[in-house]
């Protein structure tokens, strides 16, 4: 018997860094990821919802819809208690304005964490995603993932520093490494316990019984 072609999933971004990630989430499992670049496809769904689950799951139904299988999209944001209603984890990518760049996300936070200090600038991540399938969800979760804290991150001249990934990882430290999440190994960001991990072990049990 010839073995089952792997199951077409939509990579349901435009992000590439977002786009690595939840392939990753498939590694050893029959699936065939796919981006909406390759479909030539778009959409444009709601995430006005007032979770990343629920967002996440807004954005799988309607690219599921959209493109007539299945897809896999999430929704996170970072975690600042210190910053109470001055932060909303949903707007993190646009908190500094919808045009701003990396760099003035990086110095807008700094801006807005200036008067704490130590433990007062705890920070973590929590991340929703959903699968969906002709417009309704089969699966969803949101967790949250390790624990650091922002330090400054500027170079000589005063300039926010530029790191590998996220932008914010730069300016997100570990004490158990020294070192912000940018400059971590894999294996270091995997023994953090980081929301990308345990949400690939949640899509891989799922998974279990959705590919049989």
């Amino acid at each position: 018997m010839p073995a089952a072609r792997p199951l077409p999933v939509l990579l349901a971004t435009g992000n590439q860094d977002k786009q690595r990630m939840l392939r990753w989430l498939f590694e050893g499992l029959p699936v065939a990821p796919v981006t909406p670049a390759e479909l030539g496809v778009s959409a444009s769904p709601d995430e006005s919802a007032d979770t990343h689950e629920a967002i996440a799951r807004a954005k799988a139904e309607e690219w599921s819809s959209a493109v007539g299988m299945i897809a896999i999209a999430s929704d996170g944001g970072l975690l600042v208690p210190a910053l109470g209603a001055n932060w909303e984890s949903r707007y993190t990518r646009r908190f500094a304005g919808p045009a701003a760049d990396d760099s003035e996300r990086q110095c807008r936070l700094l801006e807005l964490l200036q008067p704490y200090s130590g433990s007062d600038r705890t920070a973590a991540f929590v991340e929703g995603l959903a699968i969906a399938e002709g417009g309704r969800t089969l699966a969803s979760w949101e967790v949250q993932g390790a624990t650091g804290r922002i330090v400054d991150g500027l170079d000589e001249a005063g300039d926010p520093t530029e790191g590998d990934g996220f932008w914010v990882f730069p300016l997100w430290y570990f004490a158990e490494f020294a070192r912000t999440y940018d400059k971590l190994t894999e294996a270091e960001r995997a023994s953090l316990g980081g929301h990308w991990e345990t949400l690939r072990g949640l899509v891989h049990e799922f998974a279990m019984g959705w590919l049989t």
